[in-house]
């Protein structure tokens, strides 16, 4: 059973109420001393009873929970809000007061699970901070003991959830404690947000067991020494967006964020941005990660195998809770009803998506069927065609998309729909409950940061073509020279539907161009559209100004 469950509302709670009243609504148990049911008298107790349930929270079975898997929640903002993935209004369907056509035209300010996700987000930087408050009371209880892995997974969770709320929201709050005050609760600038984050990943990292997260045994789903690694790439990587606390300005002034001037202590070395994001990504690879043979093995119903995972949210039909949403959602009814599924006929992709993966030509992409479900559809198995209510074939169009697609003859129709992950046929609760891992971090992103990196430290080249060519060629596509217009191609290509789409297109400068059936707003002329809106209540609550723009 979980412990220290937190509703969301409390962080709206706590700084209403004197710092006496903070304890009330927070506190089930003082944090000065251990709890007297035993459930922190040894160290496995305290890895168990005190990280366990944040552990099970990086996935989640509800609306807005969780970092991938779930509806409303991160995996949206950063999914349909970009040229990947649209979810159209179809008929009576899927227009659900308007959310979705707002996430995709960026009116963040009528998207109204925003806040939901905001205190997602820091409920569990909370019980982070519970969990170090567990430790450190064990710790003084047993002098004798070594918590310092436990302590280090603590704080790099911290910073994992707190990486995600400055990319989505900008300004954060950076309390340590899990009963905040209200000055505990002010938003801090974004920069300072972001050099705190890269400081408690780096405290983290050689604290950490080099381990392989992603497989069965003892460190299954866990923060390990890689997954640090990773963070602080691609942490870094985004440095020139992170830096900038005005992000309503224009880029080509000359006091924008210049990664190349930015220094940082790596392993005792001075480096400049660029570099360490090389050297991590380095790092990585020096530990034995690599491509796995073939694309799909990422994302086949026993993905635990790849030598490419770096970090997944644990699935299992009998032993988890966590929900795989996206799939399902996406298929049309009589698609998923074929495979024994309950699909809800919603998300699919762009056609910009479609124009990078080459549909229609003689030079699409090979990922393109590994990845979307497009034309006439057959079963998994039996590879019988997948038939209408009126026994003609169903169709996918995937460049039949738009924003509204009522009474159009594709309405149900229209898009591409996601593929990715190999359908599990034992699947329960309509497919939401699987055995595929959900793929949160892997090597061919490492790849295709540390290319990104050389290029935007001047280093183009041999060095960096091979980095790129590595991802390609084993999809068997033709030898590019790397150029960052290449690269960010690229990652559409190798990285659809994993939840990168909206962090990649603010980072080139791409996030707020007008494309299908999406004008460009003047809030996105200004900038204001790079972040999400600060919930009204947090702001009341801490006495802080809204984002620029809401």
């Amino acid at each position: 059973m979980k412990r220290n469950i937190f509703s969301i509302h409390l962080l709206l709670i706590v700084a209403l109420f004197t710092l006496a009243s903070c304890d009330q609504f927070l506190e089930d148990e003082p944090t000065d001393r251990l709890p007297a049911d035993g459930a922190y008298n040894t160290l496995t107790d305290l890895q168990l009873n005190a990280l366990g349930p944040i552990y099970r929270n990086i996935g989640g079975n509800g609306d807005s929970q969780g970092l991938q898997g779930t509806a409303r929640g991160v995996w949206d903002l950063n999914t349909f809000s970009t040229d990947e993935a649209i979810i159209p209004t179809r008929g009576a369907d899927w227009y659900d007061g308007g959310i979705w056509q707002n996430l995709f035209l960026h009116r963040f300010g009528n998207v109204d699970f925003t806040g939901d996700t905001w205190n997602y987000l820091f409920k569990e930087v909370l019980a982070c901070n519970r969990a170090l408050e567990r430790i450190d009371a064990f710790a003084a209880a047993h002098p004798g003991e070594d918590v310092t892995s436990v302590r280090a997974e603590a704080r790099a969770l911290r910073a994992m959830f707190l990486f995600y709320a400055m990319d989505l929201y900008g300004r954060v709050p950076l309390f340590t404690s899990s009963a905040p005050t209200v000055q505990d609760m002010k938003l801090q600038n974004r920069s300072m947000a972001f050099r705190h984050i890269v400081t408690e990943l780096q405290t983290s990292e050689y604290s950490l067991v080099n381990e392989r997260s992603p497989r069965l045994g003892e460190y299954y789903g866990r923060m390990t020494r890689p997954v640090v690694q990773f963070l602080l790439a691609k942490v870094l990587l985004n440095a020139e967006v992170y830096a900038d606390d005005d992000w309503t300005d224009d880029w080509t002034d000359d006091g924008h964020p210049d990664g190349s001037a930015m220094t940082w202590t790596v392993d005792g070395s001075e480096m400049n941005t660029w570099e360490a994001v090389e050297h991590y990504c380095t790092r990585i690879e020096e530990e034995g990660y690599s491509l796995a043979n073939e694309f799909s093995d990422n994302f086949v119903t026993s993905n635990d195998e790849s030598p490419e995972l770096i970090f997944t949210i644990p699935m299992d039909i009998y032993n988890y809770s966590n929900r795989f949403t996206q799939q399902f959602r996406s298929l049309h009814y009589n698609h998923a009803s074929a495979l024994g599924l309950n699909g809800e006929n919603g998300p699919c992709a762009t056609i910009e998506a479609m124009r990078a993966f080459g549909y229609g030509t003689d030079d699409a992409d090979y990922r393109l069927n590994q990845t979307y479900y497009v034309d006439e559809v057959y079963h998994e198995k039996s590879f019988a065609p997948v038939t209408l209510d009126d026994g003609s074939p169903l169709v996918y169009y995937p460049l039949e998309v738009r924003l509204d697609l009522s009474n159009t003859p594709h309405e149900t129709t229209a898009g591409a729909r996601m593929h990715k992950y190999e359908v599990d046929l034992a699947a329960m609760s309509d497919g939401q409950l699987r055995r595929n891992d959900i793929v949160l971090f892997r090597y061919a992103d490492v790849l295709l940061m540390r290319c990104e990196a050389m290029l935007r430290d001047g280093r183009a080249g041999a060095a960096a073509d091979d980095l790129l060519n590595r991802v390609r060629g084993r999809v068997s596509m033709g030898y590019r020279v790397a150029t960052l217009d290449h690269v960010l191609e690229e990652r559409m290509l190798e990285l659809a539907w994993e939840g990168w789409r909206r962090n990649d297109l603010i980072r080139f400068g791409q996030f707020t161009r007008p494309y299908t059936d999406r004008p460009q707003t003047d809030a996105d002329r200004h900038g204001y559209t790079l972040v999400f809106p600060i919930p009204g209540e947090t702001l009341t609550a801490c006495g802080s100004d809204q984002n620029p723009g809401y």
